[in-house]
């Protein structure tokens, strides 16, 4: 048995519409895995599900604010509607640093932006997909992924931008929670942490001329990683090979995250 063969599975993958979460759509895809992505913009979400169309696994996409939780539940039954399970989720929506301004000058409005973003997004999804997950353990069928992308800034810092690090350090406090919780159910929690990744986000960061100068040669090998770098770790991730990967995060590409 291929261990690694993913069809008749079923994954939602928030902000699935590029960079890092288009990566790991088509790397599923590919596998034979069903892929729904949610995210805000309709049309770039049409244009990711059209890019795999010649793809094993049937990939289509919702309009979906990850922060408002009727939303997410309203996109998780329209899933369930469709596919009729969902095995795993990949909670990639977010938001970056927002400027850099130092800790002292962010405003309350500003902090509370990036945490409804970035953690209430994870919070909302995950949540959504483990009600359904554990409710089907409880029926014969123990088997659920759930898996956050996080970021190097969670564990290294950040230089002017520590609300961001915040968040993402709570995301990966709350995956090593759920691994303890939830593996009695069949269901792993992992996170997946970025270095610097090529994707359309990042598509100007090369025209800065005090990065090119000063970080990049801290960068091991100067090497952006590439969005379908994290494909591999999310098929893993997937796959019945990870039935005991849990509570943990998968460093890929290294990177630094201070300037």
């Amino acid at each position: 048995m291929n261990l690694f063969d993913l069809t008749g599975r079923v994954a939602v993958i928030t902000g699935g519409n590029g960079g890092i979460g288009l990566g790991i759509a088509q790397a599923l895809a590919g596998q034979g895995c069903s892929v729904s992505i949610w995210g805000r913009n309709a049309d770039k979400n049409k244009a990711a599900a059209a890019s795999m169309a010649g793809l094993s696994g049937k990939v289509d996409s919702r309009v979906c604010d990850v922060t408002d939780p009727a939303s997410v539940n309203a996109a998780m039954k329209a899933t369930l509607d469709t596919f009729g399970r969902v095995d795993g989720c990949f909670a990639n929506a977010g938001i970056g640093g927002g400027g850099r301004r130092s800790f002292i000058e962010r405003t309350e409005e500003e902090w509370s932006s990036m945490f409804a973003t970035n953690l209430d997004g994870v919070f909302h999804a995950f949540q959504a997909a483990a009600r359904h997950m554990v409710d089907r353990a409880g029926a014969g069928d123990p088997f659920g992924r759930l898996v956050a992308t996080s970021s190097l800034a969670s564990i290294f810092g950040t230089a002017r931008n520590e609300h961001y690090a915040a968040t993402k350090a709570a995301i990966n406090a709350l995956v090593r929670a759920l691994g303890v919780e939830l593996a009695r159910h069949g269901v792993t929690a992992n996170a997946i942490l970025p270095g610097w990744i090529k994707s359309d986000m990042t598509a100007g960061i090369m025209s800065n001329e005090k990065f090119v100068a000063n970080v990049m040669p801290r960068i091991p090998q100067r090497r952006f990683g590439d969005a379908s770098d994290f494909g591999g770790i999310a098929v893993y991730l997937m796959s019945k090979a990870s039935s005991y990967h849990t509570a943990d995060t998968f460093v890929i590409d290294g990177g630094y995250t201070a300037f």
